[in-house]
């Protein structure tokens, strides 16, 4: 069984979208498992009849995930971002994909959704960079069996990078499944701060993340999250 968990926080615009896509996958047996850090809109409202559970956590995005993962009943978890869409046949993908690979966690390609030109260049440097590294990032929906996601240590309680951190703990224990299947994530953040700045500014943190940065300090030049 595969368990969907999916953080928020005022997503009552994007959440929809995102529940309605998995309602096949749910209809199949699939679990999701909706993660609310303390929203003041409609969000928990919206999610309750497409969800099979909506629980609270206190907010940051992995204290939520891992909250989520607490809960869920499935043999693997996939963290989804709410305002991505995830492939067709989801489930599938995940399940049949790391039993046929011999492995116990994986990722997604990824599709940015927007018209500048330069966000087709962000998706290919995002998928090549992941299969270069073996680094995922939460926008690729990371899948881990849970087993293997205790075994690392789960989300380190950051408010940034907890995905590459998760990642480079899974990585001590295999290499992940990279699916050219592709999320496609909500181009927002992109658009609200541009295109050429949202590269350049994900560039210096990460930059500093890898110098040793304190994640805190380095959530506040992304915008407090």
């Amino acid at each position: 069984m595969l368990s969907i968990i999916i953080p928020c926080l005022n997503e009552a615009e994007c959440l929809p979208d995102t529940l309605a896509a998995l309602a096949p996958a749910r209809r199949r047996g699939a679990e999701v498992i909706v993660v609310d850090g303390g929203s003041d809109d409609a969000t928990t409202d919206r999610a309750a009849p497409m969800a099979d559970a909506v629980i609270s956590a206190p907010r940051g995005r992995a204290s939520q995930m891992n909250a989520g993962a607490a809960r869920a009943r499935g043999e693997i978890v996939l963290f989804l971002h709410a305002d991505s869409r995830p492939p067709e046949a989801v489930d599938g993908l995940v399940i049949d994909g790391l039993k046929r690979a011999g492995r116990s966690w994986g990722r997604f390609d990824v599709s940015i959704d927007g018209e500048h030109p330069l966000l087709r260049a962000v998706e290919r440097l995002m998928n090549w960079r992941s299969r270069l590294t073996g680094i995922a990032t939460g926008d690729q929906g990371i899948f881990v069996t849970r087993t293997l996601f205790t075994a690392a240590g789960k989300f380190p309680d950051i408010p940034l990078m907890e995905d590459v951190e998760l990642s480079k703990q899974l990585k001590r224990f295999g290499p992940p499944l990279c699916l050219r299947h592709r999320i496609v994530t909500s181009g927002r953040r992109w658009e609200k701060r541009g295109v050429v700045r949202t590269i350049l500014l994900m560039w210096r943190l990460r930059l500093a993340y890898w110098l040793g940065a304190d994640p805190r300090r380095l959530a506040m030049r992304y915008g407090g999250r």
